[in-house]
């Protein structure tokens, strides 16, 4: 069995990064006899600037790319289309808003210190995408926390306080001194990227080689 330790650049807001994520699941469950993979998150901010109230988004789309509401509309369908093909349902993004999501990257952070990191994130992405949530509302993030059986109490603490925001904005700005200026940034063995909501096939044959090159430098090292 070959060892991979993934480190995963994103954003609770960005829908590629599920849809990166459900592929490359996909990958790693047809590789479960080959490859065992740690996988730690890493926060990003698609919009960092956004006021408390969020925007609409079709108005935020069409601001920040330039596109028209038509060519939004496209890509919003195509992208619930990948979602389906790698077994991830958006829910009604027809309407909504985009929200500030510093403080879901702090919550994220904490939750890596109870191991439940990824249980965290998988909430948040499905707080956002399917149920229309606002991921920075501090009622919404601890009844997510809550529901993944994290202790709400302590999760108030840490949005109630400044706590984790130092190391958040460090490893933003560690993303950034790495060239990372996108999301999804898949970083396999502090080595190679795989960016984009890669499809699986495209994953796995990454992962194999990846794993292949890394037995080899390792038996030459």
């Amino acid at each position: 069995m070959k060892n991979l330790k993934i480190d995963i650049v994103s954003d609770v807001s960005c829908p590629w990064c599920i849809i990166g994520y459900q592929g490359l699941q996909l990958a790693l469950n047809n590789l479960s006899q080959e490859l065992l993979a740690e996988i730690e998150w890493h926060p990003f901010e698609l919009n960092p600037q956004m006021p408390a109230e969020g925007q609409e988004i079709t108005e935020h789309i069409t601001q920040k790319y330039g596109i028209s509401v038509e060519q939004s509309e496209q890509n919003r369908a195509a992208i619930k289309q990948r979602g389906l093909d790698v077994g991830y349902e958006f829910g009604n993004r027809g309407g909504g808003r985009i929200y500030n999501t510093f403080d879901a990257h702090r919550l994220l952070h904490w939750a890596k210190s109870q191991d439940k990191q990824t249980e965290l994130k998988m909430a948040l992405f499905d707080l956002y995408f399917k149920q229309s949530g606002n991921p920075s509302d501090h009622a919404q993030l601890l009844e997510t926390v809550s529901g993944i059986g994290l202790s709400a109490e302590k999760a108030a603490e840490v949005l109630d306080s400044k706590m984790f925001a130092q190391e958040v904005r460090a490893e933003q700005q560690q993303n950034q001194q790495m060239g990372i200026s996108s999301v999804p940034a898949f970083i396999i063995n502090n080595k190679y990227l795989i960016s984009g909501g890669q499809p699986p096939d495209m994953f796995e044959n990454a992962l194999k080689d990846i794993a292949q090159k890394s037995e080899s430098e390792q038996q030459t090292a």
